[in-house]
């Protein structure tokens, strides 16, 4: 972004900050990974499949929903790129992504949930 002239010139803006402000679009990803995880049980979803591996049935009793509500959380945390899937012959198994992306919004969770890890988590390096 380029240092245009503001109105009102009061001293706090730090010095380079509007040059390096990314431009608005790249703030959309976050948006959009923010509107994603605005459903309680698509956050809890994630949180455990980034300590396991585990199936749709698995998931559907764990967390008292149906199995097609469990596959359409997954569905849309799979287009984000926060959990990928890998079959097994009839059976998928699904766990969150190994990257920095969902790294960062586990840390966040569990920062904001105040919460630890049962078991360290299943997406770290």
């Amino acid at each position: 972004m380029t240092a245009k002239p503001l109105p009102h010139d009061h001293g706090h803006l730090p010095v380079g900050l509007q040059e390096r402000t990314p431009e608005a679009g790249e703030f959309e990803i976050a948006a959009d990974i923010l509107k994603l995880m605005s459903d309680g049980k698509r956050i809890q979803i994630f949180w455990l499949l980034c300590h396991c591996e585990e199936c749709v049935i698995n998931l559907s009793a764990l967390l008292e929903m149906s199995s097609p509500a469990v596959s359409h959380h997954l569905k849309l945390l799979k287009t984000a790129g926060l959990v990928v899937s890998r079959r097994e012959g009839k059976e998928v198994y699904y766990t969150a992504a190994r990257t920095t992306r969902a790294q960062v919004l586990h840390r966040t969770i569990e920062e904001i949930v105040d919460v630890a890890c049962p078991v360290p988590p299943h997406s770290e390096p």
